[in-house]
């Protein structure tokens, strides 16, 4: 395959994903689309969510055009079975944007497009096994990364770049024609997913990206000449993604959280806790992913040795443990601690209450047992000085007496009286 076959399919794969996109934007934006019934997402949501499709017919098109006209000669069966299998990825993504799936079927049809492309381009055995292990790992790393707007376009982008060299320098143009549609593709789409992104790739997108780049380095490594140090410097491509990966894993290990539950743990979320903006986020990690895949390019090209690899993979994990150092999670709330002291307390408290309630309850019934006093006979008046009333009657100690409260019942007020009298 020529260079201006290549050229072509890239502005072929920029002008569709710009249009798709563009109309997609449009209809997503429409100011009158209603809510779904049943308290649903508005369907403007679920089509900025599946904008990734765009991309996918875009880059899917300009490749397919260029296969079905001959262009890519006598590796048309491997760049054929690479492009069928990130095709069924990304139709499994786009359904799992509009309904969520098992994270075991994504991983079995993951697997089985690894297959299929290291069946299609005749791997051995062993080299296949490695392959499809690399392409499912990879694909997921590349598919993490997509928590942040612009965050993953840019970095598959930059990978797609150093892929694109590698596979000019290799030998091999043919296999330069997915990664060459993949720089344009994820460049048009990138001016809709921008910050704020009125399109974000999804699933669909972030799976097929990720297959595509992992699939194409995994193909450029078999297709290497046996004198170039592939071996360490493609899969050097993938730091960024893998790192991400690996911060992501380590975190939610030590907070014991399930690694399969999304969260807000990773590279760009992390750099928001330390007041970088999102678009900050997403330059400074495209700029990170472009040291080692610029390193990996020139150690490919033998241009540097496979020694020079170490800095950008120890600048790595420098970074990833700088990151752990920065919160992730929430405090967990915590209940006051309940100690011997305490509960001590409590009882003692517990038993005064109780002691006090039984004083009052004897107390009220003493008073209750101790009868009226009766009135002394004879004794009419009170002794001067007293302070009562004349005619009151008093006991022999010379107290009044209280007279008994009225019952309301007039016939034994009547008899009460007339014995009295």
């Amino acid at each position: 395959m020529n260079v201006l076959g290549i050229i072509a399919s890239g502005v072929a794969a920029l002008f569709i994903t710009v249009a798709l996109a563009k109309s997609a934007r449009r209809v997503a934006l429409r100011p009158h689309i209603p809510d779904e019934p049943g308290g649903r997402a508005p369907r403007a949501e679920a089509l900025r969510r599946t904008g990734g499709a765009t991309a996918v017919l875009g880059i899917g098109t300009a490749t397919g055009a260029a296969l079905w006209l001959g262009a890519a000669d006598e590796a048309a069966g491997s760049v054929g079975g690479l492009l069928a299998g990130a095709g069924a990825v990304a139709a499994l993504g786009l359904v799992h944007d509009l309904k969520p799936l098992w994270a075991a079927l994504r991983l079995a049809v993951q697997t089985a497009a690894a297959v299929l492309v290291v069946c299609m381009a005749g791997l051995s055995p062993a080299a296949g096994v490695l392959a499809v292990v690399w392409i499912v790992l990879v694909t997921n790393a590349f598919a993490l990364l997509d928590h942040a707007d612009g965050l993953l376009t840019a970095v598959g982008l930059v990978t797609a770049a150093g892929l694109l060299a590698c596979a000019f320098v290799g030998g091999d143009p043919a296999l330069a024609l997915l990664p060459a549609t993949l720089v344009a593709g994820l460049a048009g789409f990138l001016l809709h997913n921008w910050h704020p992104a009125r399109l974000r790739l999804g699933a669909c997108g972030a799976q097929f990206t990720g297959f595509a780049l992992a699939a194409s380095g995994a193909l450029i490594q078999a297709a290497a000449p046996s004198g170039r140090a592939a071996w360490a410097a493609l899969p050097a491509l993938a730091t960024v993604a893998l790192a991400d990966s690996a911060l992501v894993q380590i975190s939610r290990r030590r907070a014991a959280r399930s690694p399969l539950r999304a969260t807000d743990d990773h590279i760009a979320h992390r750099l928001r806790r330390v007041r970088v903006t999102v678009p900050g986020a997403a330059v400074l990690t495209a700029l990170w992913a472009g040291v080692p895949v610029a390193t990996g390019a020139l150690v490919y090209a033998e241009l540097l040795h496979p020694a020079f690899l170490l800095l950008p993979l120890a600048g790595t994990a420098a970074a990833v443990y700088a990151l752990l150092r920065i919160p992730a999670y929430a405090p967990p709330r915590t209940a006051p601690p309940r100690t011997g002291s305490s509960r001590t307390g409590r009882a003692r408290a517990t038993q005064d209450r109780t002691i006090t309630a039984r004083r009052r309850t004897e107390a009220a019934d003493a008073g209750a047992a101790i009868p009226a006093a009766s009135p002394a006979t004879g004794v009419k008046g009170s002794a001067p000085g007293r302070g009562a009333p004349t005619g009151t009657a008093r006991t022999a100690a010379g107290h009044p007496t209280v007279p008994p409260p009225p019952n309301g019942r007039p016939a034994e007020a009547a008899t009460a009286a007339a014995e009295r009298g």
